[in-house]
């Protein structure tokens, strides 16, 4: 066989991931929210979008018409009424132009008018509405309000009052800033005495007076002595609460007999010593310094249909709308038309925008066509509770909307339903199956798990069931699971094993 270089022509078939492809996949992990942020930068760097503001109220609402018995959700009202089993939104042509006067509107109004609005805002400034010097507050009130008060100004207050001498102040200080973030001291008091060159006597007595300030547990330095001294605050620190917090480690194992026998309580007041437990704070400098509480805003509000079935919209409040500016596009062209390097970067803003336009419609529609086919699939769920909550995975959704598995699942990343039974994330709803025993149609993970806990959190304290008793309920309801599954479902629910439970049980009962 001779060796020599030749052509060959071949014809294949590929995928280009363009620039603009890439961006749409990421627009479709993206929640409303962050959407809207990358909105917000779109339109800073491209003069020729602009936010529709009549969206609000000309706009119908994007929305999906569920009903259980139909093949695939039907999706209505997309705007101008298409149908989403109509074509692509990416085929259509849409009229991007924004019939009120745009940016370039306000600069040529900004010609004739230009005097009369500097007039109006001197007039603002220099009339009697105003202070001309300055000196009045003319803040509103939401701008007088105070912000959070942080651990360190709450306890620096406090020292203020507590600690007169100077040189307890400043250990006081020092003490203060080796609180770790949940309130417990990271030094001893050899190793303080060492850094301030104090007596060890000295930096113990304040290390007590620091103790005393408000809110108790502070400055521990384990987690008996926060108990404790939060014990100490209420006056309930006797000697049989003083052996239960010696005792710690009983406690985490549920080992109420030698609770019972270390304490020298009985049942009933040992039931109530580990109530007051549970009410303490094991972190008390989290009320002030803890990270603020994000509120999860939906990204699909759904809600029963009047006429059967159920109605799934995209929340309008953060779904963002923009507007491709043509007003503005030709009040500037003209202009551009000598400059060709202006030419070319008003045709790429204008196919950027476009582009965006389109990316957004496209979006909308794909995520109404996944969450409209979830709530099918889940029908029963929705009505009934999470016993009826069936298995599901991505194929199953893909193949009844003729959508890629990888589509479906970047939509329902990230993303969440405001549904009549709670907030769920999208990915809630798909949950591995469990066959059952009698041959008939699968369980859901999930269900199963809300089944086992039912199970336990009903059993009498004298008859606790066991993994194996679990596994024969189960399969008596025509649930086929062994028995390592139950016991990895109970662990994941943080519930203890059967012993541990009949101890605790039996011990708070009484016997």
């Amino acid at each position: 066989m001779g060796l020599a270089p030749r052509l060959d022509l071949r014809q294949t078939q590929g995928l280009v991931m363009t620039p603009q492809l890439q961006q749409a996949i990421k627009l479709l992990q993206m929640s409303n929210l962050d959407l809207n942020a990358f909105v917000e930068q779109e339109m800073e760097r491209n003069p020729l979008l602009e936010r529709d503001e009549r969206a609000d109220f000309e706009a119908p609402p994007e929305r999906a018409e569920v009903r259980p018995d139909a093949e695939a959700a039907v999706v209505v009202d997309r705007g101008a009424g298409e149908e989403a089993a109509g074509p692509s939104p990416l085929d259509h042509d849409y009229n991007t132009d924004r019939d009120e006067a745009g940016a370039g509107d306000m600069a040529a109004a900004g010609d004739a008018g230009g005097l009369d609005a500097l007039g109006l805002a001197v007039g603002a400034w220099g009339g009697g509405g105003g202070a001309r010097d300055f000196t009045a507050d003319e803040r509103g009130l939401e701008e007088t309000l105070a912000g959070p008060t942080s651990l360190r100004d709450h306890l620096s207050a406090q020292m203020a009052v507590d600690l007169t001498d100077p040189v307890d102040r400043l250990v006081g200080g020092h003490l203060l800033g080796l609180l770790d973030p949940c309130g417990y001291l990271t030094a001893s008091v050899e190793e303080v005495a060492a850094t301030l060159g104090a007596p060890p006597e000295r930096v113990a007595a304040v290390l007590a007076r620091m103790q005393a300030l408000d809110p108790p547990g502070l400055f521990a330095r384990s987690l008996k002595e926060c108990l404790a001294l939060q014990l100490a605050d209420r006056n309930r620190l006797d000697p049989a609460m003083q052996a239960l917090l010696d005792h710690l480690e009983l406690l985490g194992r549920r080992d109420m007999p030698a609770l019972l026998k270390v304490c020298g309580v009985d049942a009933e007041d040992l039931r109530d010593m580990i109530a007051e437990i549970r009410a303490l704070d094991p972190k008390p400098a989290l009320r002030f310094d803890g990270e603020p509480i994000h509120t999860v805003v939906p990204d699909v509000v759904m809600r029963p249909n009047p006429e059967g079935g159920w109605l799934v919209e995209l929340n309008s409040e953060t779904l963002p709308r923009v507007l491709v500016n043509r007003r503005y596009l030709a009040r500037v062209k003209p202009a551009a038309a000598a400059d060709k390097a202006v030419r070319a970067f008003l045709g790429d803003r204008l196919q950027t925008a476009n582009w965006l336009v389109k990316a957004l419609d496209q979006r909308a529609t794909t995520i109404l066509k996944v969450a409209g086919e979830i709530v099918r699939q889940q029908d029963a769920f929705l009505a009934h509770g999470i016993q009826h909550l069936r298995p599901l995975i991505l194929r199953d959704v893909a193949g009844a909307i003729g959508m890629h598995e990888s589509t479906v699942s970047r939509v329902t990343n990230n993303k969440y339903i405001a549904t009549p039974r709670g907030l769920f994330e999208l990915k809630y709803f798909f949950t591995q199956a469990i066959n059952s025993s009698a041959g008939g149609e699968a369980h859901s993970a999930e269900a199963v798990r809300a089944r086992i806990k039912a199970l336990i959190d009903a059993e009498p304290p004298r008859r606790v069931l066991s993994d194996d008793r679990i596994v024969a309920l189960l399969r008596a309801e025509g649930i086929d699971i062994a028995r390592r599954t139950v016991a990895k479902y109970r662990e994941a629910m943080r519930i203890p094993s059967s012993v541990q439970r009949r101890r605790e049980k039996m011990a708070l009962a009484g016997a």
